[in-house]
């Protein structure tokens, strides 16, 4: 049978960070072993339902490069993917649970279950569990009473009927946590159904995973409590459930449970993988970072690109333990990523940032050069234009620091001396630009150093930056020399 794996989250919200490790994860795992990742709109929940929260979600994965073969939009044999549309399948599901005798109605009120439960409570029992015997069900009352019930109009729920073995175990082979133990009472009479006809995530979780023909779930941790619930209803249905994975919590690097956003020390944590599009991290190395969350490839390398991570990967590294989600190697990482990306990518993901700058655009070709001039000086690609806006525009004021430092004595006859040579020039490339700064020392018996810093802050109004050679090449003739003319007239020949 070849590998189905799905990404099944909830319309209420955006997209959090673990959610998208987890659709990596599965993502990951289909590409590696040939088969198909489904992406599942869990959405019977009504009361936390945000309207276009799947869209942004959908979007937020496509960003970040993981795309889906089946879901909504692109329609396979097991649709429809959203579980709003799929109601008469969970309803025929539990109808076929109570004919079996596996399930039952149930008409109490809510109020009359919580009176229930508050009075287990008081008798301090150990669990809180639907008390079949005392409350209003088709098992605690004759048919005749059910019938009418029905015939009213009297709301009612379907529950799952548990076992009553106090000796029995569930037990789950985890792909991660290795063979995993339940003791009977982990499971209750839990609601399959409920009065409003949506079913509970645990019902329509499983019957979907069984109808989808879902090899292989792998999903958060926090989800392996259900895991006795689904397995149940597996051998309640007289079904084969598919192998699970259950994956390690995510956790800010205080060790707690990375849920909200959190400032920690000198960062502010995010959950909302919008959030770190918006702050300019890269898709690529927030991907790479998450994969490590969790798993680690057994050979140290720490940079991986998407496909390179799909022939790494396998769960049988994932790990136990939490993961530490640690910002400041995310940022790393990110300047890592910026150093690997071709410079016309990077130059088309550069565009968005000057023009949000404020800057004047460049070509194409130059801001290439720019985006390889500054990648290694940067962490993200919007300090580009703010860090060197001199690379866009000519610089009007210029470094105090440099200024009281570099321009006196003879600094405005090596300028004058500099223009002379430049200006002279018929090609302009950095080797003949760096010939002329070498004629113009000669011609006063210095050496080149001496008129570097000059020359820069003539150019940028900078005190450091990328090459000075590379970034007079990309500003052209002109414009260096019109911004030599500038500090001849802006500053005075003696400081």
């Amino acid at each position: 049978m070849s590998v189905r794996v799905r990404f099944a989250p909830s319309p209420t919200g955006y997209l959090h960070v673990g959610g998208l490790r987890t659709a990596l994860y599965n993502y990951l795992f289909a590409r590696k072993h040939g088969g198909t990742f489904v992406l599942r709109v869990e959405d019977t929940d009504r009361k936390r339902f945000v309207e276009d929260a799947m869209k942004r979600l959908i979007a937020s994965m496509r960003w970040a490069g993981i795309d889906y073969d089946e879901g909504p939009g692109k329609e396979g044999e097991v649709g429809p993917y959203t579980q709003s549309e799929r109601l008469a399948l969970y309803r025929d599901a539990a109808e076929q649970l109570v004919k079996a005798g596996k399930a039952y109605y149930a008409f109490d009120t809510p109020e009359e279950v919580e009176a229930m439960r508050q009075i287990q409570e008081d008798q301090q029992l150990p669990h809180t569990f639907y008390d079949r015997a005392a409350m209003k069900n088709s098992l605690s009352c004759d048919a005749a009473q059910v019938q009418a019930w029905i015939a009213e109009g009297v709301p009612y729920v379907v529950r799952l009927k548990a076992p009553e073995d106090p000796n029995k175990q569930y037990i789950l082979q985890d792909l991660v946590h290795g063979e995993v133990v339940f003791a009977s009472d982990s499971v209750d009479d839990q609601v399959l159904l409920k009065a409003d006809g949506f079913p509970t995530y645990h019902l329509a979780n499983v019957v979907d995973d069984h109808a989808m023909k879902i090899t292989h779930v792998i999903r958060g941790e926090e989800w392996l409590p259900s895991a006795p619930k689904h397995l149940l209803l597996y051998e309640s249905f007289g079904w084969e459930p598919p192998k699970m994975a259950h994956l390690p919590l995510l956790l800010n690097s205080d060790g707690t449970k990375m849920s909200k956003r959190k400032t920690i020390g000198a960062f502010q944590v995010d959950v909302m993988v919008e959030d770190y599009r918006d702050k300019g991290y890269l898709p690529e190395a927030l991907i790479n970072f998450l994969s490590l969350l969790g798993w680690n490839p057994g050979t140290g390398q720490e940079l991986f690109t998407l496909a390179g991570l799909v022939e790494a990967f396998s769960l049988e590294r994932a790990q136990k333990a939490g993961a530490s989600f640690d910002i400041e190697k995310l940022q790393w990482m990110n300047k890592q990523h910026l150093k690997m990306l071709e410079l016309t990518d990077l130059a088309q993901r550069l565009k968005p940032a000057v023009i949000a700058s404020g800057m004047p655009m460049p070509s194409d070709e130059a801001l290439a050069v720019i985006a390889g001039l500054m990648r290694e000086r940067v962490t993200f690609l919007e300090e580009i234009p703010t860090q060197a806006d001199y690379l866009f525009r000519d610089p009007t004021v210029y470094d105090e620091g440099v200024v009281k430092k570099q321009w006196k004595g003879d600094a405005f006859a090596k300028m004058v001396a500099l223009q002379s040579q430049l200006s002279g020039l018929s090609v302009w490339e950095r080797d003949a630009i760096d010939q002329a700064i070498v004629q113009a020392a000669e011609g006063m018996g210095l050496k080149k150093g001496a008129f570097l810093a000059i020359m820069r802050l003539a150019v940028s109004g900078a005190a450091g930056g990328p090459d000075l050679l590379d970034m007079m090449a990309l500003l052209g003739q002109e414009t260096c020399l019109r911004r030599v003319a500038r500090a001849l007239e802006a500053l005075p020949p003696m400081v």
